[in-house]
């Protein structure tokens, strides 16, 4: 989720890769590819000072934002949360967006003076004290492009585009644990940055106005499910809704997510009927035009991960229970979904054309599910614990080939708890299809078009059990390279770089081959190529992606 910086790892940081070494025994500054050399080009971490949250261990996640210029001056608001005079209504206007949600901090005062509000539940006091300004750094316009991570009761920013290992901000909540957060780019009223607690709480504040802030105290958020009104369950994952207009899904640890829109009011009693069976799949409606809108019953047990497909089609789910499931989200229909070999499924990502999902979990094996067939098509074995994160990688470019036929080769990359990095390569077309045995026929083994081999695809609606291990075609890593220490969390990918998290708060920044010793000008080219993947392209001897 973030970028590579404007400058190569110089002399200058050689003290930094030097204690890096010490710390990391065993481990290398680089690893090698068919395409080049990844050369670790940063380390972003929290503070040596920062005490760990002592009442339980907490899994960091990494959040890439890249900020855009300012968003224009939105209208006074018009809540009746908000009494102020017209004045600071118009400052607050100016940083907070225009945009009403649940219980919005206020900003009292006169003669140019503000102060925060301070929230008082169960996520402990989150407003910003009154000695603090909003006008800290009052010529900082904040663009650029940020990591947010959370590492035990606190949230930390880092300028991805800076070889400080220290983070430039650092939000406490006073023992409350954030664990899951996401950022909206494209939001219309400065409103961008949604975090989420082990209390059900979520909070959306502006990324830029946590920047501009002098304090170590979240200002400005809009407070949705405050103390667990309406789900007090662990939210596990959270995520906008593409081209929602500030839609969003919160996931919980219950087999509940909610969606909410970030201009409704909120309502302490939603009024969602009683679920009946715990084991079937119902999505129930609010009464009243109030947050959360929505309630969809997902399964019996904990909703680990949600992910979108790029166009906001199909939303996939995967969980406690081992099933990953993929819905229609605007038709709120069950389409497709599986079991994993054993134990839990942990993390899904969808390919940018949302034809492959992939899925990562307690199995230690890769799995890429078919959209159009309706079930796994592959398995990737490699790792040698849980997989804790995957990701197709949009920005690579397959080489050449002299093949006559339209080839369309995926190349993905998962992160796993044995601290390896591995990378894939899935071209369908040469995947070596199982032993299958035709009915009234004779064994056969053999290499081509799976699609030919297998059975029809499954109807719509069906959720597969777990298949046999002779049954599904295997795919051994391209590259596998040990990234970290402590066991991995996550991964990001961008064009010029591939980010690393573990668990414990350490992100490491990979440059692509070629990006270290030549960058790019400016954090810019980062965000346009970050909030606009390509597509993918089939053609005749060349697989090559759309710029």
């Amino acid at each position: 989720m973030i970028n590579n910086n404007n400058t190569t790892m110089s002399q200058s940081s050689a003290p930094s890769s030097t204690a890096t070494n010490a710390q990391s025994p065993g481990l290398k500054t680089y690893f090698k590819t068919p395409e080049g050399r990844y050369k670790l080009q940063y380390e972003k971490t929290h503070p040596t000072s920062f005490v760990h949250f002592p009442l339980g261990k907490t899994i960091t996640q990494v959040t890439l934002a890249p900020l855009k210029d300012k968003p224009a001056q939105a209208p006074p608001s018009t809540s009746s949360s908000m009494s102020v005079s017209s004045g600071v209504r118009s400052a607050a206007a100016r940083f907070l967006g225009g945009g009403n949600g649940s219980r919005t901090l206020s900003f009292v005062g006169g003669n140019g003076g503000s102060k925060s509000v301070s929230v008082s539940s169960r996520v402990g006091s989150i407003g910003a004290s009154s000695s603090t300004s909003l006008m800290g750094i009052s010529n900082f316009d904040g663009k650029g492009t940020y990591l947010v991570f959370n590492v035990g009761d606190a949230i930390f920013i880092s300028d991805s585009n800076s070889q400080d290992k220290d983070p430039i901000k650092c939000i406490s909540f006073n023992n409350a644990i954030p664990v899951c957060h996401a950022f909206d780019p494209d939001a219309k009223d400065g409103h961008d940055l949604l975090i989420a607690f082990v209390t059900g709480d979520v909070y959306l504040v502006s990324l830029r106005q946590q920047l501009q802030d002098v304090g170590k105290k979240l200002v400005g958020a809009q407070h949705y499910n405050k103390d667990g009104c309406v789900n007090n369950s662990r939210c596990t994952s959270i995520a906008w809704v593409p081209n929602g207009d500030g839609a969003f899904i919160v996931a919980h640890s219950d087999g509940n997510f909610y969606v909410y829109e970030k201009n409704k009011d909120g309502s302490t009693d939603p009024l969602f009927p009683v679920i009946k069976d715990q084991t079937q799949f119902s999505v129930a409606h609010a009464r009243y035009s109030k947050n959360p809108i929505a309630r969809w019953h997902i399964c019996q047990g904990s909703i680990n991960s949600i992910a979108f497909s790029t166009d906001g089609t199909y939303i996939a789910t995967v969980g406690r229970d081992g099933y990953l499931r993929v819905f229609d989200y605007k038709n709120e229909q069950l389409i497709c979904g599986g079991k994993s070999y054993y134990g839990a499924l942990l993390c899904c990502s969808w390919s940018v054309d949302g034809k492959y999902v992939l899925t990562g979990g307690e199995d230690d094996l890769v799995q890429v599910w078919s959209i159009e067939d309706r079930k796994v098509v592959a398995w990737g074995e490699g790792h040698n614990s849980w997989v804790s994160g995957v990701a197709f990688d949009s920005y690579w470019s397959p080489p050449n080939s002299d093949g006559s036929g339209e080839n369309v080769i995926y190349r993905f990359v998962s992160a796993g708890q044995d601290t390896q990095l591995l990378f894939w390569d899935l071209e369908l077309d040469e995947i070596i299809v199982p032993l299958r045995r035709a009915p009234g026929g004779s064994p056969t083994f053999s290499a081509g078009n799976q699609s030919s081999h297998w059975d029809t695809a499954c109807p719509v609606g069906t959720l597969q059990p777990a298949p046999s291990m002779r049954d599904v075609p295997k795919l051994s890593p391209v590259v596998a390279h040990r990234v970290h220490i402590e066991p991995l969390s996550g991964l990001i990918l961008t064009q010029e770089s591939i980010i690393t998290g573990c668990r414990d708060g350490l992100i490491r920044i990979w440059s692509r081959p070629g990006f270290s010793e030549s960058q790019s000008n400016g954090s810019d080219s980062l965000l346009n190529t970050t909030l606009k993947e390509k597509p993918l392209t089939g053609k005749v001897g060349t697989h090559t992606y759309k710029q």
